[in-house]
């Protein structure tokens, strides 16, 4: 029996590419990649496991890091409308996922895209020249719109019957929605993009490329929490929204970071990082104190802690237009 690999988002399309090549006598193997964002900070991964667990597939999940990074860094085909490097993203995925594929004994790797469903990557001639660029011509079969591209390698062979594959293209997801209700397919719903498609995330990675050059992987996992403030040329502070948050910027504190939380009462925490004054320390506590219920109040007490040393310091809660000013 062959084994292939197929690209698992948990999403619509890869669902449906998973069930396809499950109708193909296939021993399918899930394979799911986690953006650094994520990554190493002890999520459980709970729905993409799910999702494969309600497929029958054994699934593989690999938590990106440094190169990933490296890759959105400098990435060669340039970005979308934000910090998205799709192009890049893809080449980079497939080529790690063609490592995995020998490693395990695949055959090929299949993906859920759709020609014409993403304006950057999924147009006829990206699909192609994204194959090429992995450098493993034939081996790559898209199912659900095999139809509109010229037979692989699985194809020619009779590993897969071509006749059953689909001829799908554009951006509707009603033929889509279609047969995962006939075939009564689990997914999560369709989504627009990661989050480096984001703006707000987008204005962060940004600014930080801006002022410092390269980023550590910290900083960069960091764009997707909180809200970040530029305090100073030196410094910036992170605020959590909520406990998720908190918690994550603890598991991301770098040694010379300070980290905040209010004294008194349950609320945010807070993470500065860069080279801190005692200026720029009482403006981050300050907003930190805004974000929580004491806002109102005159003056709110905020516990700091560097080097294992913390200490309390008695802020008024940032005004609004000082909250606008500073923010990332």
């Amino acid at each position: 029996m062959k084994k292939c690999i197929v690209m698992f988002s948990g999403g619509l399309d890869s669902t449906i590419a998973v069930h396809l090549m499950q109708q193909q006598n296939l021993e399918v193997v899930a394979l799911h990649f986690v953006l650094p964002f994520q990554s190493h900070l002890d999520f459980e991964h709970a729905g993409i496991k799910g999702y494969a667990d309600a497929l029958g597939v054994p699934l593989r999940i690999e938590e990106e890091g440094e190169e990933f990074l490296a890759m959105v860094s400098n990435p060669d085909f340039g970005y979308g409308k934000h910090a998205n490097p799709c192009i890049d993203c893809r080449i980079h995925r497939l080529q790690k996922a063609f490592t995995i594929m020998q490693e395990i004994g695949a055959s090929f790797i299949v993906t859920g895209e759709v020609m014409g469903q993403r304006p950057m990557s999924q147009r006829k001639e990206c699909l192609g020249m994204i194959e090429e660029k992995c450098g493993f011509a034939g081996l790559l079969v898209r199912p659900l719109c095999a139809q509109l591209l010229e037979p692989t390698i699985p194809e020619q062979k009779g590993w897969i019957d071509r006749s059953t594959l689909l001829g799908i293209s554009g951006r509707s997801r009603k033929e889509q929605l279609a047969y995962a209700k006939q075939h009564n397919l689990k997914h999560a719903a369709p989504a627009g993009g990661c989050v480096l498609t984001e703006e707000e995330v987008s204005k962060r990675f940004d600014e930080l490329r801006t002022r410092q050059g390269d980023l550590s992987l910290s900083d960069f996992k960091l764009c997707a929490y909180g809200r970040h403030f530029r305090i100073d040329p030196e410094c910036r502070a992170i605020i959590g929204r909520f406990q998720g948050e908190n918690d994550v910027l603890e598991k991301l504190a770098e040694k010379n970071d300070v980290l905040m939380e209010m004294a008194e009462i349950t609320g945010p925490s807070g993470l500065i990082r860069g080279s801190c004054s005692e200026e720029a320390l009482q403006k981050s506590a300050s907003l930190l104190a805004r974000y929580s219920r004491a806002r109102t109040e005159a003056t709110a007490l905020v516990k700091i802690v560097k080097d294992g040393t913390s200490r309390e310091v008695s802020v008024a809660p940032a005004s609004e237009e000082l909250c606008e000013t500073v923010r990332i």
